[in-house]
């Protein structure tokens, strides 16, 4: 694992969710929901990915992009679309066309949607406790950067 990177203390954090085309569950897969995680943490050197989690119709992501925020979002969900059909032929739509995001005001905001990505396996039913689900940052092991300096206590 990656030494966590430190936040740009210039750069806002967003609150992200992306769904699927149709809100189908097209990352219930291992191999698209580890596909999506590559992707994810293969372009970071564009944004800070504070937090996040897979799951089979959408994600949720906490990032501090580098650049604009839609810069970051075409290199996510576009760089993710293009793996997907060229390493595992998936010929079909993934994303639908737009996404959600709330600017994180405060470090009482960042961690109330810290841990709403956290939890969400859980309340799902997808996972016993945060830390089980494979596809979040709240598993162990898995890279993501430190909290933006404005986002700690």
């Amino acid at each position: 694992m990656a030494a966590p990177r430190r936040g740009n203390t210039g750069s806002s954090c967003y609150f992200i969710t992306g769904s699927t085309f149709q809100k189908r569950n097209i990352l219930q897969s291992e191999r698209m929901a580890g596909l999506f995680v590559d992707a994810l943490l293969h372009c970071r050197q564009k944004y800070l990915l504070h937090e996040f989690v897979v799951m089979p119709e959408h994600c949720h992501l906490l990032i501090t992009p580098q650049e604009s925020l839609e810069r970051a979002m075409r290199l996510i969900k576009g760089g993710f679309s293009f793996r997907a059909k060229r390493e595992l032929g998936f010929l079909h739509e993934i994303w639908q066309p737009s996404f959600y995001n709330r600017r994180v005001r405060d470090a009482e905001e960042y961690f109330a949607f810290r841990e709403y990505i956290r939890q969400n396996p859980r309340k799902r039913g997808l996972a016993g406790k945060a830390g089980d689900y494979r596809y979040s940052s709240a598993k162990p092991g898995l890279e993501h950067d430190e909290a933006p300096q404005r986002g700690k206590p």
